[in-house]
């Protein structure tokens, strides 16, 4: 099992929106960043947990807990004419961008601010908490899994 945080600005898609899909489940779709696409393509496997996390509001930071449910297969966004991630030259039988689908385990309140991720000393080197860090789909190791469970009030282990 790996760990994944996985960025959305919470008026296009929040935690909460998360919650109210069917079973708590959607495909991560829209990722138009190569290494983005890479992660979710190759590296990112059924049981994985990922952090929700909400940027570019007032308050980003660490929302939900999520797991993935489905490996990576094309995104059927990039196929759609009418979606704003429709790419042309992405086909078929041969795509370009691809998702997985997550479910919604448990959200995270009050929502884990950035701010505090910051002060931890045991999150100093987690990519998040990097400046000018912008992927959309990054890596969590254990330990700053950990950390982050712990910082929430969530028992500390590697479950989620």
């Amino acid at each position: 099992m790996a760990f994944w945080l996985f960025k959305s600005e919470p008026i296009t898609f929040s935690f909460q929106h998360l919650n109210s899909c069917t079973d708590k489940t959607t495909g991560w779709d829209g990722v138009r960043n190569y290494q983005a696409r890479n992660r979710l393509r190759d590296d990112i496997k059924v049981g994985d947990k990922v952090l929700f996390y909400h940027s570019n509001t007032d308050l980003p930071g660490i929302a939900g807990i999520a797991e993935v449910v489905e490996d990576g297969g094309p995104d059927p966004t990039a196929f759609d004419r009418d979606s704003q991630y429709y790419d042309p030259k992405s086909q078929i039988d041969a795509p370009t961008w691809y998702q997985v689908k997550i479910r919604a385990l448990r959200a995270i309140e009050p929502i884990l601010p950035l701010s505090k991720l910051r002060e931890s000393p045991a999150l100093r080197d987690m990519e998040l908490c990097q400046r000018g860090s912008r992927l959309s789909v990054q890596t969590v190791s254990t330990d700053h899994w950990k950390t982050i469970m712990e910082l929430a009030g969530i028992q500390s282990n590697t479950k989620g």
